[in-house]
């Protein structure tokens, strides 16, 4: 029987230490793959907890992929290889439709406008003479400050300033990573795909190559043998599909990164703070021991999208490099706005919004299944993937081709996307599944649904 102390829990809830001891155990073989976890209950027993802690560990467990459930049988360690130790960072020093139901930008009706504007006429009473100098090519050191304290608390990762690259945006991003590589490398994306991700490397004379998914994340037959050099991916939470990338199949990416000493992954965290069931995933970059992943996230979608401030974290081994090849370029944020965001994070704001707004889009999920359970169609549509991110994906039972669902649903002044709209290689693959936002509240008016399968006159 598994035996934990949980009485030392460091500010953490129980289910979470929980979670950490067995995945821990997991990861360093003592429990071995293929053995079984007790029962919930036995385990919430043993340990002089509740039934819902044990619970709630072992779906966090399966949602990362650790465990899996057999029905009627219990829950079953995975095999995944055994984690190598991270190395340690010196301690850091200063230096025309009515509803658009694709999107996922934040809602601006519950951004912190009277914090923002406190912080900002502090910003200007307190720096005037700071605001107008030349900022350092990675950014203001003390935003890069507070978004490295941030993702260590957040998202487990452990880096120095030195490290984040702060940049006007994820479009800038990932053109500094061209220029980065080379034209010369081929970039490989997911298929289906944030359409919009492919369209600037190869803007930027970079080549691609789409890689389809299977149920765990991008298909590594695909990846071998295609080439790719550089591997862009949204393991936390894939947009469009709302695939949560286990431990796994990471740990085989990574593996396919050591092959070659040219071989980067580029994890894409653009959403990960909205997880709406569980703790957040851990990120690739957190288990990467061998400076293979490039971590790259943005304030556009969790505060506004009109906030173009996004960061990447290279690898300490890219350092010297990027400042060879791209140290001349000026920051591309306004120093106002760096100092401004980084008084928001430092002061705990930027954390008490995400918890705000986890809270209200999880009751807007919850109003919209609900809505769905009173289609008069209900039985033709199957609700997937509404987890994570700001969107859920509908099932249409349906011999319609999505061409003819969407201009239905363009008929009753409603805009929406399909799922297969977002591939290339493979689109009846992804036929009659809708994506459904909710992130604006008047997203919430599901009547169309009804109409698109309405008997034609």
């Amino acid at each position: 029987m598994l035996t934990y102390d949980l009485s030392k829990q460091n500010k953490l809830s129980l289910y979470d230490k929980l979670y950490r001891c067995i995945r821990d155990d997991i990861l360093s073989g003592t429990l071995k793959a293929g053995e079984k976890l007790p029962a919930k209950r036995r385990l919430a027993e043993n340990l002089g907890i509740s039934v819902i802690t044990v619970e709630n560990a072992y779906s966090q467990l399966m949602a990362e992929g650790y465990i899996t459930s057999k029905e009627r049988s219990g829950f079953y360690v995975e095999a995944i290889e055994q984690s190598k130790a991270k190395k340690k960072l010196p301690a850091r020093e200063e230096p025309s439709c009515r509803t658009v139901f694709p999107s996922e930008r934040p809602n601006a009706e519950v951004f912190p406008f009277s914090v923002w504007a406190k912080l900002m006429r502090e910003t200007l009473l307190e720096g005037s003479e700071r605001l107008l100098e030349a900022q350092p090519h990675e950014g203001a050191y003390a935003l890069r400050k507070a978004i490295a304290d941030y993702i260590y608390r957040s998202r487990g990762i452990e880096t120095s300033p030195e490290q984040i690259i702060v940049g006007a945006g994820t479009e800038y991003i990932y053109s500094l990573l061209v220029q980065l590589f080379g034209q010369d490398k081929v970039f490989g994306v997911e298929d289906p795909g944030y359409q919009k991700t492919a369209a600037i490397y190869l803007a930027n004379g970079a080549k691609c190559v789409y890689l389809p998914m299977d149920k765990h994340g991008v298909s590594l037959s695909a990846l071998e043998g295609s080439g790719v050099e550089i591997l862009h991916i949204t393991p936390t939470h894939h947009y469009p599909t709302g695939i949560i990338t286990p431990i796994k199949r990471r740990q085989e990416l990574l593996a396919w990164a050591r092959e070659r000493e040219g071989r980067f992954i580029i994890e894409d965290d653009y959403d990960s703070e909205f997880r709406i069931a569980g703790r957040p995933i851990p990120s690739l970059q957190s288990i990467d021991a061998d400076d293979k992943v490039i971590y790259v996230n943005t304030f556009s979608k969790t505060l506004a999208h009109s906030i173009r401030i996004s960061y990447m974290i290279l690898p300490r081994k890219l350092l010297d490099l990027y400042r060879e090849k791209l140290g001349f370029y000026a920051s591309a944020v306004p120093s106002f706005e760096q100092y401004t965001l980084a008084k928001f994070i430092e002061r705990g704001y930027f954390e008490r919004h995400l918890n705000r707004m986890r809270t209200i889009y999880k009751k807007r999920r919850e109003a919209i299944l609900q809505k769905i359970e009173g289609l008069k169609f209900r039985s033709r549509y199957e609700i997937v993937a509404s987890n994570s991110g700001l969107q859920c994906l509908l099932r249409v039972k349906t011999n319609r081709s999505d061409e003819e669902l969407i201009e239905r649903a363009k008929a009753l002044s409603v805009r929406i996307s399909c799922l297969s709209q977002y591939s290339r290689l493979c689109e009846q693959k992804y036929d009659h599944t809708i994506l459904l936002n909710y992130s604006k509240e008047e997203y919430a008016d599901l009547s169309f649904l009804d109409g698109i399968l309405e008997p034609l006159p």
